[in-house]
């Protein structure tokens, strides 16, 4: 089966590390395409169509304020990857619990040494 272009599909779009990086900045708020492309060390034009393939898949919203356009998040598009990554939540809470037994079998040798 052919994978999705990247434009039509969250899971293609932050496949891309660099693309996380400007999802994982605008957690704390709104950015200007100039300044996330400096705080990530890219080209503005390279930051651009990111920011381009995160709004087409509904990850970024933008908003014109003046002459200046200002990027967001829409944590709305991360539900599906949310749901998905959550099937797997028991297998990480499974290992916690795991190395929580672990933790005290060790204290209780301890102990009786």
């Amino acid at each position: 089966m052919a994978r999705a272009a990247t434009t039509s599909d969250a899971f293609n779009a932050i496949a891309e590390p660099q693309r996380r990086d400007i999802l994982a900045l605008l957690r704390a708020g709104e950015w200007p395409v100039t300044d996330l492309a400096q705080e990530l060390g890219m080209s503005q034009p390279r930051a651009s169509k990111h920011l381009r393939v995160l709004r087409e898949v509904g990850l970024v919203r933008v908003r014109e304020v003046g002459k200046q356009r200002l990027y967001g998040l829409d944590a709305r598009g991360l539900q599906p990857i949310h749901e998905w990554v959550g099937g797997f939540e028991r297998f990480w809470a499974g290992g916690f619990d795991r190395l929580e037994t672990y933790v005290q079998e060790l204290k209780q040798t301890r102990q009786e040494d």
